[in-house]
């Protein structure tokens, strides 16, 4: 039985950190005192939380730019792929993911499904999703000529509807910042979510 989980997998595993990265996704630039207060967490586990949300790829930390006198503060925000929420992080692990797809579809081209026309962009945008999900602990079965990405049952779906909602809002938002940070034409909208057969995630061109 495998016991050592990747970073990825980590970073859902725990209740407070999914809380923390489903705020961080819902108010960009927030700092440690107000998701201390919301979660009423210590400071200092909110900073563990975050540091391993960074480590991950699926925060960024930046500084607060002030007019006025004082010390700026450290701001958090989840990654969109955007200039000031972009991660490279994020960035390094999808061009990792790339590099491994290309390999193996060279090795074995009839595993090359994907819609030419797409481009080259879309396929690494699948290449990174598909080992962002890996990572985190699911076993996805990717249908490449439809788009389409089986998640079969959640390993992090705990019993609590309430926070089973706010886990799925954080791994859609890790989703989306995934193929934002891999750089394509591709989002990522999900098509059928049930409890108790996990969800099925349908890739489409961005409008």
């Amino acid at each position: 039985m495998r016991t050592d989980r990747p970073q990825g997998y980590s970073a859902l595993s725990c209740r407070s950190r999914v809380e923390i990265l489903h705020l961080v996704q819902q108010h960009p630039a927030s700092t440690v005192a107000a998701l201390a207060a919301t979660t009423e967490l210590h400071p200092n586990t909110v900073r563990e939380h975050l540091q391993r949300l960074i480590d991950g790829g699926y925060v960024v930390a930046h500084t607060e730019e002030r007019t006025v006198r004082g010390r700026p503060r450290t701001l958090f925000s989840a990654i969109d792929g955007e200039a000031e929420a972009s991660s490279p992080i994020a960035r390094r692990k999808a061009r990792d993911a790339a590099t491994r797809g290309d390999l193996m579809r060279k090795v074995m081209p009839w595993t090359d499904t994907i819609d030419p026309a797409l481009g080259e962009a879309a396929v690494h945008q699948v290449d990174a999703i598909v080992d962002h999900l890996e990572e985190s602990g699911f076993d996805p079965i990717v249908d490449e000529s439809a788009l389409s990405i089986d998640l079969r049952a959640c390993p992090h779906a705990p019993p609590e509807l309430e926070h089973r909602e706010a886990l799925c809002s954080a791994h859609r938002g890790m989703m989306h910042g995934v193929l934002a940070e891999a750089g394509g034409p591709l989002t990522a909208r999900i098509e059928e979510c049930a409890s108790s057969h996990g969800c099925v995630i349908q890739l489409r061109i961005a409008s």
